[in-house]
């Protein structure tokens, strides 16, 4: 089986002063710096969203940078009801979110150690995120009829994110798989979300065709 370098986690080990073993699990470097930098793109893809909005806000007239074309209209996104689900942007919710992935990265680069309900409070986390993204694209897509890059960058990030979290916590037996999905998962760890993410942007080109090819 390949051996990628998303394989190479720490795991439990010997404290520094002696033989006691320190609790909970890592992660290698390239799993610790994938989060860091799903979480960054993010947490820029929120900022400039909440930037817009707040400008939208002061300024009905306002046309976000993104606002290109009738399909790619980010102020279009903005105003619907569908960005607000919660009664307050929902860029705002990922620049929290997001801003948590970067810290856990963070601690793993500098070799924490999470323990068995930690990883799965983070795996029910990306699991809520990519399932709210799911439904945000749905709503794009067929009810709000534009598209934000800004928000398919969020999308993306959230989908790669996942993916490598749900593959990081199979992996240690935090959530059950047989062995046969498991070697699978870790063999092909990059055609999940590629997959995923190819799915999601032949969505966006069926759904505009007539508008790409024109």
């Amino acid at each position: 089986m390949v051996t990628s370098a998303m394989d190479v986690e720490r795991t439990d080990g010997p404290a520094r002063g002696g033989g006691e073993r320190q609790p909970g699990v890592g992660a290698g470097r390239a799993f610790a710096l994938m989060l860091v930098i799903t979480g960054l793109a993010g947490l820029l893809a929120s900022w400039v969203i909440v930037l817009d909005k707040f400008h939208l806000l002061e300024d009905p007239d306002f046309t976000p940078a993104c606002s290109l074309n009738p399909v790619v209209s980010c102020g279009s996104i903005m105003e619907s009801e569908q960005a607000e689900v919660f009664g307050f942007p929902n860029p705002m919710l990922g620049m929290v979110t997001y801003g948590m992935v970067i810290a856990i990265g963070m601690g793993l680069l500098a070799g924490a150690r999470y323990r068995r309900w930690f990883w799965l409070g983070l795996q029910a986390g990306t699991l809520f995120g990519v399932a709210f993204c799911t439904w945000l694209q749905y709503q794009s897509l067929y009810e709000i009829n534009a598209l934000c890059l800004w928000c398919c960058l969020a999308w993306a990030a959230t989908i790669v994110m996942f993916w490598y979290v749900t593959l990081h916590t199979v992996r240690h037996g935090f959530l059950p798989a047989p062995a046969g999905v498991r070697n699978a998962m870790e063999e092909f760890h990059w055609l999940i979300p590629a997959v995923h993410l190819a799915v999601i942007g032949m969505l966006i080109l069926t759904r505009w065709w007539d508008f790409w090819t024109s």
